[in-house]
């Protein structure tokens, strides 16, 4: 299973705009390291979506496209078919690049996928996805979330995929050329990814969503507990420098009625109150150089507009210096992807 799967509610533009909110800090530069393009039943995101998201009034000057299974080639070998992917943000990179979308740089970098359980045939990958880019290629996502609760929606069958030893073969090569990699992973493997920061410390390793804690199904009573869980297992990947921790996609559990009950899109209050005190721990262990926002667009877009989403991270970061907030809107994730400078 991947991210894919785990979209399956349609966007309502209407609803969202039913909540409006002046933008804060609106001149703040942005990168926005965690975005999606798709073309699926119900639910279309692509340039014309992004730019109009880019374009609802924060400074957004770039773009990361993280890898969603999108436009696969449809035959051939198919160790090969994720190179669709690469090729299709190529084009919308392009597109964007030419100035006709608006002043903002979408897929200025990207992350892609190559399968890393096929060891060191992972470096050929590497050269053709590379190649195929541009050289906007900066990252692979190899997504390993896995819960041993049967209610909870695992992306791979097994667990301690991170350890396998192809996949160790596979990180080599990323280390190798200098390219990124991207975690995703429950909260119950944080350790996981310290293992993989500590086998390789010339890599760049980043975390998603705040390491997934899992707030729903068998801990939807015990959400104190996977709090302290988390914690501690954040502390440990803290001592690895080379750990960069995305700042999102954390569930928002409602006090008032949802959707379907008549209820209103999310608040950047709602937001912001809901990720407190994950953002608070992130910032303390790994400082603001080592943490960068995450829209994770149009997943995200299922509870809350684009303005609103960029005015809760203005909100948690209200305490931190400029120099923090540049970090964390804007410097990390241009120094994590290899963003040009002169883009942001």
């Amino acid at each position: 299973m991947a991210e894919r799967d785990h979209f399956s509610g349609r966007v309502d533009e209407a609803w969202l705009a039913s909540h409006v909110e002046e933008i804060l800090e609106p001149d703040l530069p942005i990168v926005d390291p965690h975005h999606h393009l798709w073309d699926r039943p119900g639910n279309v995101y692509m340039l014309p979506e992004l730019v109009a998201d880019l374009a609802s009034g924060h400074a957004v000057r770039a773009t990361v496209f993280e890898e969603c299974h999108s436009m696969y080639r449809s035959d051939g070998p198919v160790e090969l078919r994720s190179l669709g992917e690469t090729e299709f943000v190529t084009g919308v990179a392009a597109m964007s690049a030419s100035g006709g979308y608006g002043p903002a740089r979408a897929c200025a970098a990207m992350v892609g996928n190559i399968d890393l359980m096929l060891g060191d045939d992972v470096a050929r990958l590497l050269d053709l996805h590379i190649a195929a880019s541009g050289g906007r290629f900066s990252a692979v996502r190899y997504s390993t979330a896995w819960h041993p609760s049967e209610s909870v929606p695992n992306v791979v069958p097994d667990a301690h995929r991170l350890a396998d030893p192809r996949v160790r073969q596979g990180l080599a090569c990323l280390d190798r050329r200098k390219v990124a990699f991207d975690a995703w992973v429950f909260h119950n493997q944080i350790d996981e990814v310290s293992d993989v920061a500590a086998a390789f410390p010339g890599l760049t390793v980043v975390l998603c969503h705040f390491g997934s804690p899992v707030l729903g199904g068998p801990n939807a009573k015990r959400q104190d507990a996977v709090f302290q869980e988390w914690r501690c297992s954040m502390r440990r990947l803290a001592a690895h420098k080379n750990v960069r921790v995305k700042l999102g996609a954390l569930p928002v559990r409602r006090t008032g009625p949802g959707k379907e009950a008549g209820g209103p899109p999310l608040s950047s209050t709602d937001i912001a109150t809901a990720w407190r005190e994950y953002f608070d721990v992130c910032l303390e262990l790994f400082g603001a150089g080592n943490c960068m926002f995450e829209s994770n667009f149009p997943v995200q877009k299922r509870w809350c507009s684009y303005p609103v989403f960029w005015n809760a991270c203005k909100t948690l970061a209200s305490g931190a210096s400029s120099d923090e907030k540049a970090a964390l809107f804007a410097g990390t994730a241009a120094r994590t992807y290899r963003i040009p400078a002169g883009l942001v």
